[in-house]
């Protein structure tokens, strides 16, 4: 993280130092940072997860901006990022008010789609996006409005219009359309097709851990585990989010509303917990020693409430109220107010009690 912070403001400080000597022209600027600092939220896509690198980018773009709709499209994009998209929505408005732009009409759709996705938005967001794709721009700021329109198309059920948006960003070298576009096969039951084109985008952006994590989905459980495992290898740190709703250990993969993003449904007894990628499967083979391995692995990496709090409970259903009752102190540890954990030790102490 370190490493991305300090390549980020590079990036920045080169930047502010062309500005200041006139040989930086505003579109430059704008295509920098798309490329390297506008997607900071999607860990895993293979971008800077800078977010003060790209909220500092922002600023120097709109203190140096030539015109007023570039000014406000700027302004939009700094009330987004800091969780104003009413406010972002209304700078867009003005920004096209004042001259149509792709900038305007693509930060008007990306605001409204993550604030609201029901028919009419939908429809909506749709029209703002073919409309910024009607204004000049270049081929990466095409090929994202491409991508997000095929996403939201997808959103409406219109598999057909979504691949045709995935390939037209494709033809302009829009990597991540690959993922997009397996999405379509997969929904369509064409299951060896997704598997293929999310290949296709691993052999274009290697040491992708999400590309494998998300090509695991569409391929048998043994292949499945190669990629989860990889994933796991190429980031040591990376988890699925999981819920509970029982005391067995079972596992399906369920798509979450959102785009590129997997929710697995585990009957575990956390409420709501994380796990390695690689330990999904021992989860699901009741290999609990194997896996409280492979969490121990992660803890050492990085202490945190969520996986002790699971090892505790796996201690549990193994019968080591010890090892239980050390995660869960070391837990709370972390956050003495931990509903889950606090239930949790609760229970084994009244047990040791009552065995006494």
């Amino acid at each position: 993280m370190v490493m991305e912070e300090d390549t980020a403001n590079a990036i920045v400080g080169k930047i502010e130092f062309l500005f200041k000597e006139a040989l930086c022209d505003e579109p430059t600027f704008i295509k920098c940072r798309i490329l390297e600092l506008r997607v900071h939220k999607r860990k895993g896509s293979g971008r800077l997860n800078c977010q003060k690198a790209a909220m500092r980018s922002l600023r120097l773009a709109r203190n140096y901006s030539t015109s007023d709709h570039e000014r406000l499209v700027y302004e939009g994009w700094i009330l987004y990022d800091t969780g104003n998209h009413e406010e972002a929505l209304s700078k867009a408005g003005e920004s096209i008010s004042i001259q149509r732009s792709f900038e305007a009409f693509f930060l008007k759709a990306y605001a409204l789609a993550d604030s609201s996705l029901d028919p009419e938005s939908s429809k909506y967001v749709i029209q703002l996006l073919e409309e910024a794709l009607r204004c000049p721009s270049d081929g990466l700021r095409k090929g994202q409005a491409l991508n997000n329109l095929g996403s939201v198309y997808v959103d409406c059920e219109k598999l057909d219009l979504a691949a045709d948006c995935y390939m037209s960003a494709l033809e302009i070298k829009h990597t991540r359309a690959h993922q997009g576009l397996a999405r379509v096969h997969h929904l369509k039951n064409q299951r060896k097709a997704a598997y293929d084109e999310m290949t296709k985008l691993i052999e274009k952006a290697r040491n992708n851990a999400s590309a494998y994590e998300k090509r695991s989905e569409y391929c048998d459980r043994d292949m499945a585990k190669s990629d989860l495992s990889m994933a796991t290898q190429l980031d040591p740190l990376r988890t699925y989010p999981y819920r509970t709703q029982g005391s067995r250990t079972e596992c399906s993969p369920v798509r979450d509303s959102l785009p590129d993003r997997v929710v697995l449904m585990v009957t575990f007894q956390p409420p709501v917990e994380v796990f390695p990628l690689c330990g999904l499967f021992l989860m699901d083979d009741h290999k609990e020693v194997e896996a409280i391995k492979e969490l121990t692995r992660v803890i050492a990496f990085k202490p945190d409430l969520q996986l002790l709090h699971l090892r505790a409970a796996f201690y549990d259903s193994m019968g080591d109220n010890g090892s239980t009752l050390r995660d869960c102190e070391a837990a709370l540890c972390l956050d003495p107010n931990h509903k889950g954990t606090i239930e949790l030790y609760k229970r084994i102490r009244q047990g040791n009690e009552q065995e006494k």
